[in-house]
């Protein structure tokens, strides 16, 4: 397996710190607003890593934060009224559903910035210790980036004057204009926590590497984890201060391979919200199944930046449909694991650095093979088999297939007319029993009044949208 290691800008071969094991750290959402379709590329690119890892033979350990803690979260909750524990939990809920109707795996370990306070103390206090921070008059804790002879090593990035290391306005205080903060002295009314710094709130950087600290770091290898992920906005800089803050305040590196994966567009534009472009997933979910969204939104090389728009969406919809329809002929799909030389070929392309590109067109060509077997009339036993293997391989890797082929052909029809869909069958299925022909054929045109198809299988009767 080979993987483009952002900060060495190449493909390197992986190699475990640990045999058999990985542990992955993925930065996560801050819930103070709606997941955007960022978000959700970011959260795919990942699920699918650790997929790949897992096909592989690798034990994962998957960690990706929830950050409950952030000026933007506190001004919501000023602006309504409510405390930040509503607002955090009610967009921290929102964000989990919207994952799994995507059919992003939840990850081993979801730790939340307000249950990791202590550990951030900790770090902050061996930073000051090591004389790579300190606390100025007004009480804000500022790593001093000029002690670190490494920093910028991992954007290899020239420091500007005006760049921007804060969420909020920087301190005068400051020894160096690229000094970013670890504690923020905060003395209004607003929400604070109390520290050994006083009272106050985390720096931006602070959570993740606190936390990797906590939950996955090894104690005596050279880097911490063996991949940090995020988005590309993320380099530089959130994962530079992070690889910091480590590499100064503990024995280690933060990360032996760093994954970014890059922007998503609407119809060409960056997405920005100060732009009125960021498109919610949940308006995404309502006007499309969540497979065709994950299929879409991974239909292209992580690294490379996506352009979202509703053609390319629909010429998705339309390649996972032919999934969908070779599933449909092959109904009800008897598990079957068997080894082919599909999955060894699906495997090996999505081993080089994730190449989806290769993937889907292996499974294009699998799709078109099993179709002319089929069509054979009942032939090929075998190659059934080999089929199923493949169908089943495909949903465990990718996520993609994973639904009742029936039920995948029914999106767009509202949930009370489904539930009238169904009792219209049952009542057809009844008058069928006892031969009461007339009635059924009655009900069955009332069931095509609703604009779909229905398939008498000797599984039942099942029906799709038109």
């Amino acid at each position: 397996m080979h993987i483009f290691d952002s900060v060495q800008k190449t493909k390197r071969k992986f190699i475990p710190l640990k045999e058999a094991k990985v542990t992955l750290y993925v930065c996560g959402p801050t819930v103070y607003d709606d997941a955007h379709l960022g978000h959700a590329k970011s959260a795919l690119v990942f699920d699918l890593l650790t997929r790949v890892l897992s096909a592989n033979g690798y034990e994962v350990t998957y960690a990706r934060n929830i950050t409950d803690i952030d000026d933007k979260i506190i001004k919501k909750a000023l602006e309504q009224k409510k405390e930040i524990v509503e607002i955090t939990d009610f967009y921290t809920e929102a964000f989990h559903k919207e994952m799994q109707a995507i059919g992003v795996k939840r990850p081993n370990i979801e730790p939340k910035a307000t249950q990791s306070l202590q550990a951030m103390y900790a770090l902050i206090q061996k930073l000051i210790d090591k004389n790579h921070a300190y606390q100025t008059d007004d009480g804000d804790v500022y790593f001093d980036t000029t002690s670190d002879n490494k920093y910028l090593t991992l954007s290899h990035r020239i420091q500007e004057e005006d760049d921007k290391q804060e969420r909020v306005q920087s301190s005068q205080q400051k020894k160096n204009n690229a000094d970013f903060a670890l504690w923020k002295s905060v003395k209004d009314n607003t929400i604070t926590f109390n520290s050994p710094f006083g009272a106050g709130r985390p720096g931006w950087h602070l959570e993740c590497s606190a936390m990797i600290e906590k939950h996955l770091a090894y104690s005596d290898t050279p880097y911490a984890i063996d991949i940090h992920g995020g988005g590309a906005d993320l380099l530089f800089p959130h994962h530079e201060n992070e690889a910091a803050q480590t590499r100064c305040g503990t024995n280690h590196a933060l990360a032996n391979y760093w994954m970014h994966n890059g922007f998503v567009n609407i119809n060409g534009e960056k997405m920005s919200k100060s732009l009125g472009n960021s498109f919610f997933l949940k308006d995404a979910l309502k006007e499309y199944d969540g497979e065709v969204l994950r299929f879409y939104l991974l239909s292209t090389h992580y690294r490379s930046n996506f352009n979202f728009n509703t053609q390319d969406l629909q010429a998705s919809k339309k390649r996972l449909d032919r999934l969908y329809r070779l599933k449909k002929r092959l109904f009800p799909m008897p598990t079957c694991k068997d080894d082919t030389s599909f999955k060894k070929e699906l495997l090996n392309a999505l081993n080089d650095d994730m190449n989806v590109s290769s993937a889907l067109a292996l499974i294009d060509e699998m799709i078109s093979n099993a179709n002319e077997t089929l069509d054979t009339a009942g032939k090929h036993k075998q190659l059934k088999r080999e089929t199923l293997a493949n169908l089943s391989f495909i949903e465990e890797i990718l996520g993609f297939g994973v639904k009742n082929p029936f039920e995948y052909f029914q999106f767009g029809i509202e949930e009370a007319t489904k539930e009238k869909i169904n009792t219209l069958i049952a009542q057809r299925d009844a008058a069928k029993k006892e031969k009461n022909f007339e009635l059924s054929d009655k009900i069955r045109d009332e069931i095509l009044s609703f604009n779909v198809n229905i398939m008498d299988t000797p599984q039942g009767t099942f029906w799709e949208k038109v």
